[in-house]
């Protein structure tokens, strides 16, 4: 028996493939999910679909042991673990995006944490966590492609809205679709204004109370953001 893909989410999720393509966050690879609005367990994520391309019949339904619920023949996404186990760990996550932004790469692969340096990246007030697969798997192919991966990269999550991945990419969270595209644009912007201002000297980042200020002031500006992105776009075709 399928589940039924809620229309409602449908073109959001399609729209946020598309624009974090659009701002190079991602590129043939990397995706983007969010959570079932009624039915526990269940989270919607498109098929394997290059993001720039996702069209409203490659989201599909999937339950948090990876296994699709919708009436979809196309694969899924091998890494659809990192999106399940954080979404079983983490109840109050709504939204989820996975990329190999460019400049957040040098931060996971020296341990360094992703820090707000300036007001539009707030949400990283407590800094990024960091994951290293080789504590769970030894040695891999780097990709979340299990449960038991997927947990423990939710694990080192913990309560932090990013995670790096050592040789690999990040992952940030979010409490809507909005919210998390904004986050994964910001996390790459601010890891290109740390890496330019670590060259010039000491970084004077925003400080706890500075940081949630800010996030929550920008929260309230999401809708700003994202009617700009889609306009971007341009006149497209979200069947095609």
């Amino acid at each position: 028996m399928s589940l039924a893909v809620p229309a409602d989410l449908v073109d959001p999720l399609v729209l946020a493939n598309r624009i974090l393509y659009d701002q190079g966050v991602v590129d043939g690879l990397g995706h983007a999910s969010v959570r079932h609005p009624t039915e526990p367990g269940v989270f919607l994520l498109s098929c394997n679909r290059a993001p720039g391309l996702v069209r409203r019949q490659d989201i599909t339904c999937y339950d948090f042991d990876g296994n699709t619920l919708s009436d979809q023949k196309e694969r899924p996404y091998l890494e659809r673990f990192i999106h399940a186990e954080i979404y079983r760990e983490r109840p109050d996550v709504m939204a989820v995006v996975h990329s190999h932004s460019p400049s957040v790469i040098p931060f996971a692969i020296t341990h360094n944490a992703l820090k707000p340096v300036f007001h539009m990246s707030g949400f990283l007030g407590e800094g990024s966590a960091h994951f290293e697969i080789r504590e769970a798997g030894g040695n891999t192919d780097m990709l979340i492609s299990s449960s038991y991966l997927g947990a423990a990269l939710a694990r080192s999550l913990g309560r932090h809205s990013c995670v790096l991945m050592r040789g690999h990419g990040s992952t940030v969270v979010g409490t809507s679709l909005q919210q998390v595209v904004y986050r994964a644009i910001y996390a790459e912007v601010n890891a290109k204004l740390q890496l330019g201002a670590q060259a010039l000297g000491e970084i004077t980042f925003l400080n706890a109370e500075e940081a949630q200020l800010s996030s929550d002031m920008n929260d309230g500006q999401l809708p700003r953001s994202w009617s700009l992105w889609v306009r971007r776009l341009g006149e497209i075709d979200l069947d095609r």
